[in-house]
């Protein structure tokens, strides 16, 4: 694969053979982020299981202490009560058969989380090949399937973010944009990584955290040392 001279050039600042320290690779990931917008940093972690056993399955929540720097449009489909709880909590669109209908008839996808009550999941359920693929389906593990419609709206205009295994076993998750500096972007490393090594299934066996490399939208890889995080 060939890369660009701005990436070259960042590649240089990065030692391929060091396991960095968490604050020091995700300050070698900010000198190495020269794009013209504000790079979005993302964690990459390769678990020591097998995403094709149900038992080792890794899938839950979070709220990143700092949030991750976008704007999140959410949308609630809910009923009665919970649709004026919904609205006071921040949701940028709220209904039930009528957004079920838009998204079904009209393709709309305007939003990046939609958070839904047990009671309304029938609806939801049907468009489970719409949602599905584009990793939109609202899931009880990951708090976007709750009985409070507020916490849930409100804690994904925090910052939630949800992780879950690929069939590579590696997890993929943004942390934070590059403009807020090295500590900030380290306490949300931490928040995810403590996430992520408490959902260690019981039938994972050996070494738990293989690899654990951070980067920037445009920048090179920088690989961090697994044997902080514990397992």
């Amino acid at each position: 694969m060939k890369h660009g001279k701005k990436y070259v050039d960042a590649a240089k600042l990065v030692d391929k053979t060091k396991l960095y320290d968490s604050s020091e690779a995700l300050d070698t990931v900010i000198k190495t982020a020269t794009a013209k917008f504000d790079e979005t940093v993302e964690l990459h972690v390769k678990l020591g299981v097998d995403s094709r056993h149900a038992d080792q399955q890794v899938r839950g929540a979070v709220v990143l202490p700092n949030g991750t720097g976008k704007d999140v449009r959410v949308l609630a489909i809910c009923k009665g009560a919970n649709e004026e709880l919904a609205k006071e909590a921040g949701a940028d669109f709220v209904g039930a058969e009528d957004m079920t209908q838009k998204i079904q008839q009209e393709n709309w996808m305007d939003f990046d989380v939609l958070i839904t009550t047990p009671d309304c999941m029938g609806l939801v359920g049907r468009l489970g090949r719409i949602l599905g693929p584009r990793g939109l389906m609202p899931n009880p593990k990951a708090g976007t399937v709750t009985p409070d419609i507020a916490k849930a709206v409100k804690e994904a205009k925090a910052g939630k973010i949800e992780y879950r295994l690929d069939k590579t076993n590696i997890i993929h998750c943004p942390i934070g944009k590059v403009s807020f500096g090295t500590d900030k972007l380290v306490e949300n490393l931490d928040a995810l990584m403590e996430a992520v090594v408490k959902a260690k299934p019981a039938a994972a066996k050996g070494q738990y955290i293989r690899s654990v490399a951070v980067t920037s939208t445009m920048g090179p890889s920088v690989r961090i040392n697994p044997t902080k995080f514990g397992v």
